[in-house]
């Protein structure tokens, strides 16, 4: 992962960190999420990385689509707004559907399509003095990033409905309340702590956090008994691989250990 001018990518110990890096509010251009895609099909399809934490660097996670590039296409703007959406889009397909898990560690602003970046990691920790909004009806806007999947399974369709309407900015406290992040933690142990449990992920079971992550993708669309026979698939091959017999034995030693 080289020659990258809007994000900073490194690798430590398994785990991969993706930081947006774009001044002075990580607004979104196509360049920055062409960046962001290539980023995170790098971290699905290379073996050696197990776990992915995304941040920004800044005082804003990202502010969303950098407005004033796009108003600069003049009448490409509509070819403009679909590509850039459209590779936007992917990168965040990839990161919910990638086998391993992905951390999202949000510092500062998170607003527009930075917003639906923010909640889409597998676990989201959020800054003390993190902040959401949807944005888009200040703009006469309608929402995208896949905020309009994610919130109404996270928040509920009312909730959702009124950050879409109103413009409503959550707290970081807030949005914990309303079961939009996982974790709330002061500013200055952000990545720390991001860091400490991609760690301890990165050390887990890769194909059982990838069924997982599949299976909760489907749970809103399958019927009971659709679910449950993805359920017993998955289960069923993973006790069989030579890494969930290993699990199983790592797990009875340690059970006599009570």
């Amino acid at each position: 992962m080289e020659n990258l001018k809007y994000l900073k990518f490194e690798e430590q110990n398994g785990i991969a960190i993706i930081t947006l890096n774009y001044p002075k509010v990580n607004g979104l251009i196509p360049e920055l999420v062409t960046e962001l895609r290539t980023s995170v099909h790098h971290c699905r399809y290379t073996d050696r990385i197990r776990c992915v934490v995304i941040t920004a660097a800044g005082g804003f996670f990202s502010a969303g689509a950098d407005v004033q590039t796009l108003l600069a296409a003049q009448d490409q703007i509509e070819v403009q707004v679909r590509k850039m959406a459209e590779v936007f889009h992917e990168a965040l397909s990839i990161m919910m559907r990638m086998e391993k898990p992905v951390i999202t560690a949000v510092n500062g602003f998170a607003a527009g399509a930075g917003f639906g970046l923010a909640i889409a990691g597998d676990i989201v920790i959020a800054a003390e003095t993190a902040k959401f909004c949807l944005s888009y009806p200040n703009a006469g806007l309608s929402p995208d990033g896949a905020s309009t999947y994610l919130l109404p399974r996270l928040i509920g369709l009312r909730r959702t409905i009124e950050l879409a309407f109103t413009n409503r900015t959550l707290s970081a406290q807030e949005s914990l309340e309303w079961n939009m992040v996982t974790q709330v933690v002061p500013d200055e142990q952000l990545l720390n702590t991001a860091l400490g449990l991609a760690q301890k992920l990165a050390q887990g079971p890769t194909d059982a956090y990838g069924y997982i992550k599949k299976l909760m993708l489907l749970t809103y669309s399958n019927s009971l008994e659709e679910q449950t026979d993805f359920e017993k698939e998955g289960i069923a091959h993973q006790m069989s691989s030579y890494n969930g017999q290993e699990g199983i034995k790592a797990f009875m030693e340690n059970a006599t250990k009570f």
